[in-house]
C-alpha cells in the first residue's frame, strides 16, 4: 500500500492555507505539498499549490474546499488520507490537547466564537464543510491556547471579581502551536535551553512572547484575546481600557468601530500610516516609519523584561516567525535595550540570520524557524494512531 497522508488546514477570513504530509515507515509526518486559497470572497480569489494555479468554480470557502478535495484525489491517487488536522485558535478552559472533532465538540467550539470572533468562526468553517463533503474523514482540532494551560493560576487571572474568572474571562495566550514546536525543537536540539528559563519571541504580523521553563509555558504576552501584548502589524497590543471607554463615550464610536480600529487599523500600520509590513517600514525614509519601528522594538524589549521577572531570570532568547526570523535590524534594536541582561549580538551573525546570533560567551540568542503546520500534522497523526 502507498504511504498514507495527513492534511493540515489553517483557515482565515479570506484564505485557507493547507499542507499535505506523508507518513513515512517510521510513522513520522513528512512535508510533501502545500498551497493556499486566498482572496476568498473577492474578485481576485485564487487557488495555488506549490505556486501553480488551479481553477475554482467560485470565490468562497466552499468553492475552495471543493477544489481542495478534487486536488487531493489527483495528488493522492491510491494513497489513503488518514485525517485532516485543523488549527483552531481557542480551546477555552476545557481543551488542553488536540481532540477528535465530533458534532458535540464542534458545537462547543462554536460557543467559544465570542472569545475569538475574528478567528474561531473561520477556523471552524472548513471543519463543517469537510464534515459535509467528506463525512467519513476523521478531523482533529489543534488549539493555539492549549500550550499555555501550564501557566500558574496567578498568571492567568485578571484583577477583576472572581465571578468573571469563573465564567472564563482569563489570560489564555495564543500562538501555542508555534511555542509547542519551539519546545519540541529545544528538547531535541538544545536540551540545556529546554531545561532553562527561555523567552520565545514569535514576531510576525501577529506577535507575542512566551516565557518557558522546562519546555512549559509560564507566562505569555497575549491575554483574553489575540489583541493583547505587543504592538503588531495591524493590532494595537496592550492599551489602557480607559481608551476604549473614551472612544465609546466621548467619540461616540460603536463596539464594532472600536474593534475595527484596534484589530485592523492600529499597530505598525496605524502608527506609521504607511504599512503593516516591517520590510516596507525598514526600507522607508519616512520619519513615521522609523517612529513606528522604534515603538515596536521598545515595547517588545519592555515585555521581554516583564517576562524575565515572571521566570526569575533568563537563560536564553529565541526569535521566530516572519519578522523574528528575517528582520535583523528589529532583533538588534530589541536586544540593544536588553544588554543589561547579558545579551550581546554578533553583528555579522545577526545580519546573516544565523542560527545563533549572540556573541560567544554571552547569553544565547537564537533564530529558529517555526513550523506550526508540522506541529499540527504530528499532533493529528499521534491522536489518530492512539
Amino acid at each position: 500500500m502507498s504511504a498514507p497522508a495527513v492534511l493540515v488546514i489553517n483557515a482565515g477570513s479570506s484564505s485557507i492555507k493547507f499542507a499535505l504530509y506523508q507518513v513515512n515507515t517510521s510513522g513520522d509526518a513528512q512535508p510533501w505539498q502545500r498551497g493556499q486559497a486566498d482572496g476568498l470572497g473577492g474578485a481576485d480569489a485564487r487557488f495555488l499549490v506549490d505556486g501553480n494555479a488551479r481553477a475554482m468554480s467560485g470565490n468562497d470557502h466552499r468553492s475552495a474546499m471543493e477544489t481542495l478535495l478534487a486536488w487531493l484525489e489527483d495528488a493522492l491517487g491510491d494513497q489513503p488520507l488518514l485525517a485532516a488536522g485543523h488549527r483552531v485558535v481557542h480551546g477555552g478552559t476545557r481543551y488542553h490537547a488536540p481532540v477528535h472533532l465530533t458534532d458535540p465538540i464542534i458545537a462547543e467550539l462554536q460557543d467559544l466564537e465570542g472569545l475569538a470572533p475574528l478567528h474561531q468562526p473561520h477556523n471552524l468553517l472548513p471543519v463543517r464543510l469537510l464534515a459535509e463533503l467528506r463525512p467519513n474523514l476523521p478531523q482533529v482540532a489543534c488549539f493555539d491556547t492549549a500550550f499555555h494551560r501550564t501557566q500558574p493560576w496567578y498568571s492567568e487571572r485578571f484583577a477583576i471579581p472572581r465571578d468573571y474568572a469563573d465564567a472564563g474571562i482569563l489570560r489564555y495566550g495564543f500562538h501555542g502551536l508555534s511555542y509547542q514546536y519551539m519546545a519540541r525543537w529545544m528538547h531535541a536540539q538544545r536540551p540545556d535551553l529546554y531545561r532553562g528559563r527561555i523567552i520565545v519571541a514569535h514576531l510576525g504580523n501577529g506577535a507575542s512572547l512566551c516565557a518557558m521553563r522546562n519546555g512549559q509555558s509560564q507566562a505569555t504576552s497575549m491575554g483574553f484575546t489575540a489583541l493583547d501584548g505587543l504592538p503588531m502589524g495591524q493590532r494595537c497590543g496592550t492599551i489602557d481600557p480607559g481608551v476604549v471607554l473614551h472612544l465609546i463615550r466621548q467619540r461616540g464610536m460603536t463596539a464594532e468601530a472600536v474593534e475595527d480600529l484596534l484589530y485592523r487599523r492600529s499597530g505598525l500600520l496605524g502608527m506609521s500610516g504607511i504599512s503593516h509590513d516591517v520590510r516596507t517600514l525598514l526600507a522607508s525614509d519616512a520619519e513615521a516609519a522609523k517612529e513606528a519601528l522604534t515603538i515596536y522594538c521598545y515595547r517588545a524589549a519592555r515585555e521581554i523584561a516583564s517576562l524575565v521577572a515572571a521566570l526569575g531570570g533568563l537563560d536564553g532568547l529565541i526569535f521566530t516567525a516572519g519578522v523574528g526570523e528575517h528582520a535583523a535590524p528589529v532583533r538588534a534594536s530589541i536586544c540593544e535595550r536588553l544588554a543589561w541582561l547579558g545579551i550581546d549580538l554578533d553583528d555579522e551573525r545577526n545580519t546573516g540570520n544565523a542560527g545563533c546570533i549572540s556573541a560567544d560567551g554571552t547569553l544565547p540568542v537564537l533564530v529558529v524557524p517555526t513550523d506550526e503546520e508540522g506541529e499540527i500534522a504530528r499532533e493529528t497523526l499521534a491522536l489518530i494512531q492512539g
